[in-house]
């Protein structure tokens, strides 16, 4: 476990603390899918993909809010790790994270942080693989042109 020198809630915050790329931010979202409550890990600049995660899980994902992730973890958002957690949480790893031979999830704490391989991450969380994620979109996907400044 390492300190990261400032403060690292978001996966831009902690990637630039650690002077690496945002994909290797190991990031962990608390989500409900239907009656379900349960975390998944993703590499940082991966976003949901609603179908596959329809497809996998039976409903459609929602975030589920700050009191409802603590409690059941003793973690707070910004600092919500894989393991660790105050009482058992079901957790998944998205298959995104296998770009990566080393990723950095939080350690419970906005501050704190882990260095880990993905293997290592589903073995300590007693997580299962999914691929419910999409890349992000680059600029060019999102119609920004490079400006070149």
């Amino acid at each position: 476990m390492f300190e990261l020198g400032g403060y690292g809630a978001t996966v831009h915050a902690a990637a630039d603390a650690l002077r690496i790329e945002a994909g290797q931010i190991a990031k962990t979202l608390a989500l409900r899918a239907g009656a379900r409550a349960l975390l998944l890990v993703t590499r940082g600049d991966a976003r949901l993909d609603n179908a596959k995660f329809r497809a996998r899980f039976g409903t459609k994902p929602r975030m589920l809010p700050a009191g409802e992730t603590e409690a059941p973890t003793g973690q707070p958002m910004g600092g919500l790790g894989p393991f660790g957690h105050a009482s058992p949480v079901e957790v998944y790893c998205d298959e995104s994270l296998r770009d990566f031979d080393v990723v950095y999830p939080a350690a419970g704490s906005p501050f704190h942080g882990v260095r880990v391989t993905p293997e290592q991450i589903a073995e300590l969380a007693g997580a299962s693989w999914v691929d419910v994620t999409k890349p992000a979109p680059t600029r060019a996907d999102s119609g920004e042109a490079a400006s070149g400044e």
